[in-house]
């Protein structure tokens, strides 16, 4: 029916059902989609954990045969001491031959795991108990041919770097093989000591005790192998991300900071500085390079300004950006 103009008269029912149905139609679009993500954030989140999952058992496994093969092949040839829960397991051995080793160490990580269990993450204890497993089945069934070395201070030197690389391997993981890395990684988290050189202390004092049991000889031998297997731990854990960190006091801060920006593709922070005789405002330079780049690095410094002042420093660790991930326990 139309009106007398000829214009059909406006249905407002119409359109707000009209209406209605278009909102209704976009909320459901908006639902659908935030399902669709949701399920989308869920996929990637249960793909990461597996990923995850499967590298810290990865890292552990291989780190647990790794040191096994140190052990069996060079450590209990030459019937080595030890440091930590690994040397009380050797000297069980040695002691009493029928007792295993694998099944020693992991009797006595026990007590440790549960004190780990109250004082670090449940999911670095959970890892570490893998570990122990993983570390006390490849003290039992790797059975490699003795390396043919006479010499025991070589000896040692290659059972330290054998083994050193083995346990850091298995600490590059959320976990640990059990024994005083437990300890060690509480004192990391706890008061930033260096995990390697925690090792070394507290397998001092084991190997003191030790010293009284077998000749003294054996027991220096045995200080060589700790020394190097907590070098080569450091050097496993944190050398990939050792850096230098330098520091530049120059007049053409603006060009030095352009050079290092564009040449060496680092980044550069400028730091506000004073020159304490003039009291005039100066830029200081800090950047964070890599040792091959150092070179390079003075040769852009001093060709831009040769009256440049510049300080290099180590780095214990550098972690961020381009530069390594923190690694949480």
């Amino acid at each position: 029916m139309f009106s007398p103009g000829g214009v059909p008269p406006f249905d407002t029912q119409s359109q707000a059902d009209a209406e209605d149905a278009t909102t209704t139609h976009e909320r459901q679009s908006i639902f659908m989609t935030s399902t669709m993500l949701a399920d989308i954030r869920c996929s990637v989140t249960k793909r990461i954990f597996w990923q995850k999952l499967f590298s810290n058992c990865f890292l552990l496994t291989v780190g647990a045969y790794v040191f096994a093969y140190g052990v069996n092949s060079i450590m209990i040839p030459h019937q080595f001491l030890s440091g930590g829960v690994s040397g009380m397991a050797l000297l069980g051995h040695y002691l009493f031959p029928s007792l295993d080793t694998g099944l020693l160490y992991f009797a006595l990580n026990i007590p440790l795991v549960i004190l780990g269990w109250f004082t670090v993450s449940r999911r670095f204890i959970l890892y570490t108990i893998f570990g122990m497993v993983a570390f006390s089945l490849a003290l039992t069934t790797v059975h490699q041919k003795v390396i043919p070395i006479e010499n025991p201070i070589l000896a040692a030197i290659l059972a330290g770097i054998i083994c050193g690389a083995g346990t850091g391997i298995s600490l590059r993981s959320q976990g640990s093989g059990g024994g005083l890395d437990v300890l060690a990684v509480y004192l990391n988290k706890r008061f930033n000591f260096k995990i390697g050189t925690t090792s070394f202390i507290v397998s001092a004092l084991v190997l003191l005790g030790g010293a009284y049991i077998f000749d003294i000889e054996r027991a220096l031998y045995a200080f060589i192998y700790v020394f190097v297997s907590g070098k080569v731990i450091d050097a496993v854990l944190t050398g990939f991300n050792q850096r230098k960190s330098v520091m530049i006091v120059s007049n053409s801060s603006d060009a030095i900071a352009e050079q290092i920006l564009n040449r060496l593709h680092r980044g550069v922070t400028f730091l506000d500085g004073t020159g304490a005789y003039t009291k005039l405002p100066k830029k200081v330079i800090f950047s964070i390079i890599t040792m091959t780049e150092l070179s390079k690095l003075r040769e852009l410094v001093f060709d831009t300004d040769p009256n440049a002042f510049m300080v290099v420093n180590d780095t214990l660790e550098v972690l961020g950006y381009r530069h390594g991930t923190r690694q949480d326990y």
